[in-house]
C-alpha cells in the first residue's frame, strides 16, 4: 500500500509543519492543494475528533488515498474552554485577516482576567483514514497562558499571544524556532503518536 499521505489542508503553514515533523521518515506528504477538485469539508462536528474524522474520511473516499486530517484549537480556561473547535472562526472572519481578528477578540474577552487565571492549551486531534475506511486517532496538547501583548513573527493562529508553560524565557509560541515548536507543539505530539499507527495501517516501507 502507498506510503503517500494526503493531508486535509490548503494551509501552507500547516503543511510545512507536518512535513518538518515527518522529516526522516519515508512518508511522503501531499495536500488538498494538489487536488483542486476536492471540496472544502464543513466542520460541523461537536468535537475535534468528529471534525478530523469527517475531513479525512471524505478525502479518502474521494481520492482513493490514505488521508490525514487534524482539528486543532485553543482552549482557554477562563472562557470555559472556548474558542475550542471554533478557534479558526472565533471572530467570524475568513481569509488573511482571520488570525488578527481572532486574536483581538480573544484578548478583549480576557480583559480584567488576572494573569494566573489565563491558563490555556492548544489541543490537536488527528485522524488517519484509509480508502477502505479504516481509521485511527491520536491527540496532543501543550499548556500555556494567554498574554495581551503579541510577540514573535513565527507560527500562526494564536501563537503570538500564547506563552508556553515551562519555557525558561517565557517565550510566546511565535518566538520559537520551527524545531523548538515542533518538539513541544500539540500537532507535533499528535503526529509522533500517529507514527506507529501509520505503520500498522500502511505496512512497512521500502527497505
Amino acid at each position: 500500500m502507498s506510503r503517500t499521505l494526503l493531508l486535509a489542508t490548503r494551509n501552507a503553514h500547516k503543511l510545512r509543519e507536518v512535513k518538518e515533523i515527518l522529516a526522516g521518515t519515508d512518508f511522503e506528504v501531499t495536500s488538498t492543494a494538489d487536488f483542486p477538485g476536492t471540496p472544502e469539508v464543513i466542520e460541523d462536528g461537536d468535537s475535534f475528533q468528529a471534525n478530523a474524522d469527517k475531513k479525512a474520511r471524505t478525502l479518502a473516499e474521494l481520492t482513493g488515498r490514505t488521508a490525514i486530517a487534524d482539528d486543532s484549537g485553543i482552549e482557554v480556561d477562563a472562557l470555559g474552554g472556548a474558542p475550542g473547535i471554533y478557534s479558526a472562526r472565533f471572530a467570524g472572519v475568513d481569509g488573511s485577516g482571520a488570525d488578527e481578528a481572532n486574536n483581538l477578540l480573544l484578548v478583549s474577552r480576557l480583559q480584567g482576567v488576572p494573569a494566573e487565571e489565563r491558563t490555556a492549551r492548544y489541543r490537536c486531534v488527528l485522524a488517519v483514514v484509509t480508502p477502505g475506511g479504516e481509521a485511527r486517532y491520536t491527540e496532543g496538547s501543550v499548556e500555556g497562558r494567554i498574554v495581551d501583548e503579541a510577540i514573535g513573527d513565527g507560527g500562526f493562529g494564536y501563537d503570538p499571544h500564547f506563552e508556553v508553560t515551562g519555557d525558561p524565557q517565557q517565550r510566546r509560541m511565535a518566538q520559537l524556532s520551527p524545531d523548538e515548536k515542533n518538539a513541544i507543539s500539540h500537532r507535533g505530539k499528535a503526529l509522533r503518536n500517529l507514527l506507529p499507527l501509520l505503520e500498522e495501517l500502511l505496512g512497512p516501507g521500502e527497505e
